[in-house]
């Protein structure tokens, strides 16, 4: 690792809970804005050097490592003690497979708050002000300090709360209601399919659930895109707006280019709607021009002719 190379970490995701709330239903598996719960964490932190998902293995989209507490259904601590022995790193995300907005940028956040300062753990707090410990980064060794600790004192870790393994930790907690928000009723998942629609987010949802869907992993400046689109149904004709951000996706994969390749394909192509206006525009006005001139000649066909 490079001294410009971030510090690896690891992710431990808990996905196996009995979801009661949800009468039993497959908690992980469902799915807000056309993506399971599951996949929208997994996204979240795909960061991680190994993400372990402490369930029954099931099909992701993307790869991670499984593994499962003894005996299943112990609770999460014991959970979390089986995801733990499947990592390396210093630094490692504990989090839940139910939280339908955490994105990387807050999993960065926690990241970089953990290692500013000289707290074990950071971790959200919700709308409420209350601890959410499955939505946090640890320092990995003392995660594991307390485990022993509460193995050696319980004779075990089964169906302990969390509540017990996080009071042995020195704790920052960062308030974030949205990133939090967990879904345990069906009346949580209402709320999180809701707001993904609302106007000010959809747009985001859907470019993040494509790429999820078509397993691409590129971020791009959708404004300039956004801005292209218009430009060639404006300039050209509004079938030409997708037909032309296609086109401009198909070029920057044919250059075998990320992020720059597709901005300069779209710089290029909405030079060109821009050019094509343009000429729209001498055109007509170069007509209108000829069409005055006509009706200023005698015996034209301007209002007084005839």
């Amino acid at each position: 690792m490079t001294s410009n190379e971030p510090a690896a970490h690891d992710a431990v995701v808990l996905a196996g809970g009995g979801a009661r709330r949800l009468g039993g239903a497959d908690k992980p598996g469902v799915r807000v804005g056309g993506r399971a719960l599951l996949d929208r964490v997994l996204g979240a932190c795909a960061d991680a050097r190994t993400t372990v998902v402490v369930a029954d293995p099931r099909p992701t989209a993307r790869p991670v490592r499984w593994a499962r507490e003894d005996p299943p259904g112990a609770g999460p601590v014991a959970a979390l003690d089986a995801g733990l022995r499947h990592t390396a790193a210093d630094d490692v995300l504990v989090l839940s497979a139910d939280l339908p907005f955490l994105a990387a940028d807050t999993v960065r956040r926690l990241l970089t708050a953990l290692r500013a300062g000289p707290a074990e753990g950071v971790l959200l707090t919700d709308a409420d002000g209350r601890d959410q410990p499955l939505v946090a980064a640890y320092r990995t060794a003392a995660l594991r300090r307390e485990l022993a600790v509460l193995t050696a004192g319980e004779g075990g870790l089964a169906g302990l709360p969390l509540r017990r393994l996080t009071a042995g930790l020195d704790l920052t907690r960062v308030p974030d209601p949205v990133a939090s928000f967990d879904c345990d009723t069906w009346d949580d998942i209402a709320a999180a399919r809701a707001r993904i629609r609302e106007h000010d987010h959809v747009l985001d949802e859907w470019i993040s659930a494509v790429k999820d869907e078509l397993g691409i992993d590129l971020d791009v400046d959708t404004g300039a895109l956004l801005d292209l689109a218009r430009d060639a149904a404006h300039g050209v004709a509004r079938p030409a707006a997708p037909l032309t951000t296609f086109l401009v996706g198909y070029a920057a994969a044919q250059a075998q280019g990320g992020p720059e390749a597709v901005a300069e394909a779209a710089r290029k192509a909405a030079a060109l709607a821009l050019r094509w206006a343009e000429e729209d525009e001498q055109e007509k006005a170069g007509q209108g021009k000829a069409e005055q001139q006509k009706a200023d000649k005698p015996g034209g066909s301007g209002p007084d002719a005839g």
